[in-house]
């Protein structure tokens, strides 16, 4: 029901039952907040959102405080702005001091606000929070000094994740967050999806960078350096370098990498079409063989560690095949190594991933073979930003230029892996094809694509009917997998990615991207499949060649050798 309220002077149509904030935001009158987020349940923590409602003695928090007929609201009274300034200050008298040298500098919310409202001198002083670096993990670094006890990473963890990895802990002044015990990531039940560092508004939470790393690589002459980048790579970055959100540019980044001195530059769009060979070959024998069905994806290494954690009963149902980050990797350690005469262990492989999940896969013990990695180092979107800046690259105006070949061409199929869905929709294009012969009509399947947390269908293929099903964000997945174990849904092929939206929303994107950002990433890789002639990983001609050539076929025994991997049952220590 429509109701009017006053805002600073004006009437604004409102909704009985929302909260004041709703009502601002959507009239488009700013409201700062730091432990607000969208679709959550509001909790009231931070008291930044506070407004003056014309009559009441005290303030009141606008994200949890409902709107009524009449309510006459001021959002900037002079009351209003001292008390949000005296919030800040009390939120950075015991906030240390390192902003210079802090991963967040200039992206930080906090440090934004405080601009805001001109804080810019200390008036409050107290004790500076003293705790240890949490940098036992693989893929994220905890600094609890830097901690504002907002919740997003808590509330994001357990609602979202269904991890609950790190919590409250403590009551009143000595309140805190983190892991059970306060001991390492490493100890919890942490899948390293890195969605914690996208809603963190401070640096409390950052991923372990490994930029130095990388720089020394490209800086020592014993070995070759080649670099990967994921299919939503080049369609993430762009805004960084004051182009529109979703431009594709994958050639420029093939340039910028060739003048930071990488030897060999692939895309990895080209080991996702490995991917979907295996992986649908995998299928079709799991269906005609009457093998362990529901299959689930893999490709995603948040969702993999999930299962090995909190759903054991169901490792035998995931796909055997590895990511097309490992997938390529191992290729570039095998065959392009053997083609180029180099020996493998003298190739330094790095990966560029929308995900901090991959610096843990990438260490995994069946990752590789000999002693040798499939893949040495991987780094985020945010680290490769890093990179192009330390090396001066002016995106505008450098040529685009094409990826390395053998394993330089590519199909959109494996491009639209970036999106929820996309791995679906590549891997049923190929698995139609084998099982009837023929070509789907339409490649596109629309009922699985878009940002739903979850989606079903139903193919029919010849004479089987499969239930399809597509979720992100791992609460979801653990809905389903309930449901499964309940007999209560019967499908046969489940693509699961860890984090809501897919890799172009992944823990290892840029920080502080709007959902119309989003929203164009997956746009120009829909636009991509659109324009783009080879549709299907299974008309890749480089793909067919590396078949002919080294792995005869899909799911033979040298592609088992090195595409396919094994899971475990993982225990949280604590």
């Amino acid at each position: 029901m429509s109701i009017q309220i006053e805002v600073n002077g004006k009437l604004l149509e409102a909704f009985e039952g929302e909260t004041i904030l709703t009502a601002l935001n959507r009239n488009g009158i700013k409201v700062p907040t730091l432990c607000h987020m969208k679709d959550f349940v509001p909790t009231g923590a931070c008291r930044l959102c506070v407004v003056e409602i014309v009559g009441s003695p005290k303030l009141v928090s606008s994200c949890s405080f409902p709107v009524s007929d009449g309510m006459k609201i001021l959002t900037h009274s002079p009351r209003v702005a001292e008390a949000r300034k005296t919030i800040i200050e009390l939120l950075l008298s015991n906030h240390p001091d390192d902003c210079l040298y802090c991963a967040r500098n200039s992206n930080c919310e906090l440090q934004s606000l405080s601009k805001e409202y001109h804080v810019v001198e200390r008036r409050i002083r107290g004790n500076k929070n003293k705790f240890k670096l949490d940098h036992a993990g693989t893929s994220i670094v905890r600094d609890p000094e830097k901690c504002i006890l907002c919740g997003r990473c808590v509330r994001v963890c357990e609602e979202t994740m269904g991890v609950s990895c790190i919590e409250y802990i403590n009551r009143g002044s000595k309140t805190l967050i983190g892991t059970s015990m306060q001991k390492g990531l490493n100890t919890s039940s942490c899948v390293n999806c890195g969605q914690c560092i996208m809603v963190c508004p401070t640096g409390a939470l950052t991923e372990k960078n490994h930029t130095n790393i990388v720089m020394d690589a490209l800086h020592q002459n014993e070995k070759t350096v080649v670099v990967q980048y994921a299919p939503s790579i080049s369609v993430s970055i762009a805004e960084e370098f004051g182009m529109e959100p979703g431009t594709d540019i994958n050639g420029l980044l093939n340039a910028a990498l060739r003048k930071m001195g990488f030897a060999h530059v692939f895309d990895t769009t080209f080991g996702a079409d490995l991917t979907i060979m295996e992986e649908a070959s995998e299928l079709i024998q799991r269906i005609t063989e009457g093998k362990t069905l529901p299959m689930f994806t893999s490709c995603c290494p948040g969702w993999v560690k999930y299962a090995e954690e909190f759903a054991p009963d169901f490792l035998d149902n995931l796909s055997t095949c590895k990511s097309p980050q490992q997938m390529m990797g191992a290729v570039i350690k095998t065959y392009f190594a053997e083609i180029s005469n180099l020996k493998p262990e003298n190739i330094i492989s790095v990966s560029i991933m929308p995900c901090t999940a991959k610096k843990f896969e990438m260490q995994r013990d069946t990752m590789g073979r000999n002693g040798v990695k499939d893949v040495d180092i991987a780094i985020t979107t945010r680290e490769l930003i890093e990179l192009i800046k330390i090396h001066g690259i002016d995106m505008k105006s450098i040529e685009p230029e094409l990826a390395d070949s053998p394993m330089g061409v590519r199909s959109s199929a494996g491009k639209i892996f970036g999106a929820t869905g996309g791995v679906m929709e590549a891997a049923l294009r190929t698995a139609y094809k084998k099982l009837t012969g023929s070509e789907l009509v339409n490649f596109k399947i629309p009922a699985i694509r878009g940002f739903n947390g979850r989606k079903e269908i139903k193919l029919k293929i010849n004479d089987l009917e499969i239930g399809i099903a597509v979720v992100s964000g791992l609460a979801n997945a653990a809905t389903l997998l309930q449901e499964i174990r309940d007999g209560k849904n019967d499908v046969h092929f489940i693509e699961v990615m860890t984090c809501p939206g897919g890799c172009i929303a992944g823990g290892g994107q840029r920080i502080g991207t709007t959902h119309s950002v989003i929203e164009a990433r997956m746009k120009s890789l829909y636009d991509i499949d659109d324009r783009e002639t080879i549709k299907v990983s299974h008309k890749n001609p480089e793909i067919i060649e590396l078949y002919e050539k080294y792995f005869e076929k899909p799911l033979s025994h040298r592609s088992h050798e090195y595409l396919h991997t094994s899971y475990i049952k993982r225990d949280v220590l604590l």
